[in-house]
């Protein structure tokens, strides 16, 4: 008897205690948009209906408790997180957006967070953090219903907001161009360390995989495609091992390629940076297959026109069958 499960990346957009101070240009919350902003989030939980659901830019989890608390479907749903760690250099704590995970799934261990790079993986020398994630990932064994265990992995890449050095200016090009240069360093090794931590995964246990998150790009992108492992030597008959593929494009009901798919507006293009991918488990051309993916659907219509309280990402569920 067939079995659907649904997972889902959902980037809540800042979410955070009232009053809190996160950046520069944006002012805390009052208690009124506070209370409006948990409220639309613990609805969308709700609307997507999903038994394991990412989740991105996690300034509190006391907060995201308050969110499951208002909902109906995730009262009792298990909350996976951790709070951000210390400055290294002062020791100070960090207001940074973190990721986290909501299941219905019971867990199979405890999750884990990955701070640091794996060996052999920095950023250039005299970057900020060089040696770590800038949003630790997140590493979660669930328990599906036909008893076998899959990792859940949450990511939020680094984005393409420009990274400014101390002093620099965004009115001059050439700095301009550099920032963003510093961007993309900073996101393609996040995404060199993702794929060695996956690949170093697989070496340990062959499993069913889902990565889901926020990658800040397409997904043709180079960096998306790093973390997919595409491309890569392998052994005949091999061929899809360690690799992850996403949803949308494995997905048994071509027709929802015709959705209007899309997760974010930005200078009037609509694009997707958030993706759901699945190892060959779900690939239907794999002789290893437990499952396949059913469909893709994305929940986006609060993106226009922009509410206050709302995120400024849409979400994508999928639709697994396990055989």
């Amino acid at each position: 008897m067939q079995q659907e499960i649904r997972f889902a990346t959902f980037n809540v957009c800042n979410l955070s205690q009232p009053g809190a101070k996160l950046y520069d240009n944006l002012a805390p919350l009052t208690e009124a948009e506070y209370e409006a902003k948990v409220a639309w989030t613990a609805q969308q939980l709700d609307e997507l209906d999903a038994d394991v659901i990412g989740l991105q830019e996690i300034f509190s989890l006391p907060a995201l408790r308050d969110v499951l608390a208002k909902t109906t479907r995730y009262r009792d749903a298990t909350l996976a997180g951790f709070a951000p760690p210390p400055d290294p250099v002062t020791g100070a704590p960090r207001l940074t957006p973190e990721v986290a995970l909501v299941t219905r799934l019971p867990l199979a261990a405890p999750p884990t967070a990955y701070i640091m790079f794996p060996d052999g993986v920095a950023l250039p020398e005299g970057s900020r953090d060089a040696d770590r994630f800038a949003r630790a990932p997140l590493h979660v064994q669930v328990v599906l219903p036909n008893q076998q265990i899959a990792d859940v992995i949450v990511v939020h890449l680094k984005s393409k907001r420009p990274d400014y050095r101390n002093g620099d200016v965004g009115d001059d090009p050439m700095l301009h161009a550099q920032a963003n240069l510093r961007s993309l360093i900073r996101r393609g090794t996040e995404a060199v360390a993702l794929r060695a931590l996956l690949s170093a995964m697989d070496k340990e246990q062959r499993r069913p995989r889902v990565v889901l998150g926020d990658f800040n790009d397409t997904v043709d992108a180079v960096t998306t495609h790093i973390v997919m492992g595409a491309g890569k030597a392998c052994e005949p008959g091999e061929e899809l091992r360690g690799q992850l593929f996403d949803c949308r494009q494995i997905q048994s009901g071509r027709e929802s390629h015709r959705d209007g798919g899309y997760t974010i507006t930005h200078d009037g293009r609509l694009m997707t940076i958030d993706h759901v991918l699945v190892s060959e488990e779900f690939h239907p051309a794999s002789p290893h297959a437990v499952g396949e993916v059913l469909r893709v659907g994305y929940l986006n219509a609060h993106l226009q026109p922009q509410r206050p309280e709302a995120s400024d990402h849409g979400q994508v569920l999928v639709q697994l069958i396990l055989y």
